[in-house]
């Protein structure tokens, strides 16, 4: 058994098809079927179902794959490790970031690329799902999601910021007047809410329920963009973190209202893989990474 092979199992794996799995490990087609199955004879086992195309592993594929990624994480670990020693920090970070917390995100990368410029990041805007499944299957080494609602397994956390919410509505409706609205309020009103694969969707509906009400919801985009836009339509709100509104500031001719009773807050933070020993970079990002201020409603700019 030889890396390469584990690298062309892993590349099959996530493209699902043979020729995109060779192009993306820059051999031919042939190349990565024989080295699959050299794997296979060596093993004993079938480890791709057989079929004109890639029908998925067998479950013996399935235990070797997970296999093969480990293995393949802990030589990039050895790597990186050694380059450490010899070069100092270098290499490369995938971090994955729920959609909510990108606007907070360069508090993170700015000063970590400041400090170690030979570090290139690779930023990917994920569901907090999709965060557990890559540090699961070695495809992101840090993420930045919700520490304090749905588990989290097989990670190391450190929290960095509280998310709390407000309802964004026009300023000339028949909101425009206050500075706060409860729970309870807001679900009679018409929503843009993200959509229910996003954890802050989830969040949402759960403090609904602890007010006895279900969110109506209008409009439903998994896009932080579209959540903010949507709130300028005339009879729609939209709920959105405070800190998504000191990145785009309060978008012209809304208004921001405090959602109270409760003031609800949810803890979102960096997660590693609790593997030992945890990979340099990640430790470095983890150990510098200090917790960012709460968030204000920011002032809107005055065009001249």
């Amino acid at each position: 058994m030889i890396i390469r092979q584990l690298i062309y199992l892993d590349a099959l794996a996530r493209e699902k098809h043979f020729r995109r799995a060779a192009e993306a490990c820059h051999v031919s087609q042939p190349t990565l079927s024989a080295a699959i199955g050299q794997l296979e004879d060596e093993l004993g086992v079938l480890i791709v179902e057989r079929g004109r195309r890639f029908q998925g592993f067998t479950p013996e594929g399935e235990v070797v794959l997970a296999h093969a990624r480990r293995m393949l994480a802990e030589a990039d670990l050895m790597k990186e490790a050694i380059a450490e020693l010899r070069e100092g920090v270098s290499g490369r970070i995938r971090l994955g970031a729920i959609p909510t917390a990108l606007p907070m995100i360069a508090h993170i990368t700015a000063p970590f690329s400041a400090r170690y410029p030979a570090v290139s990041l690779t930023v990917l805007s994920l569901t907090s799902q999709q965060i557990q499944q890559g540090m699961d299957n070695f495809e992101l080494d840090v993420g930045l999601s919700y520490l304090d609602n749905e588990p989290l397994e097989r990670v190391i956390s450190k929290p960095i910021y509280l998310e709390s919410y407000v309802l964004l509505t026009r300023e000339d409706g028949p909101l425009g007047g206050r500075d706060t609205i409860t729970w309870l309020e807001a679900a009679e009103h018409k929503l843009c809410l993200l959509t229910s694969d996003m954890q802050n969707r989830r969040i949402i509906d759960g403090i609904f329920r602890s007010v006895g009400a279900a969110p109506r919801a209008a409009i439903e985009t998994n896009s932080i963009f579209n959540l903010c836009s949507h709130a300028g339509i005339e009879g729609v709100a939209s709920i959105v973190s405070l800190q998504l509104l000191e990145f785009f500031g309060i978008p012209i001719g809304t208004r921001a209202l405090q959602l109270v009773a409760p003031e609800a807050q949810r803890t979102i933070g960096l997660i590693v893989p609790d593997r030992q020993p945890i990979a340099p970079l990640a430790r470095n990002l983890l150990m510098m990474t200090r917790p960012v201020i709460d968030a204000a409603l920011p002032r809107r700019a005055i065009i001249r």
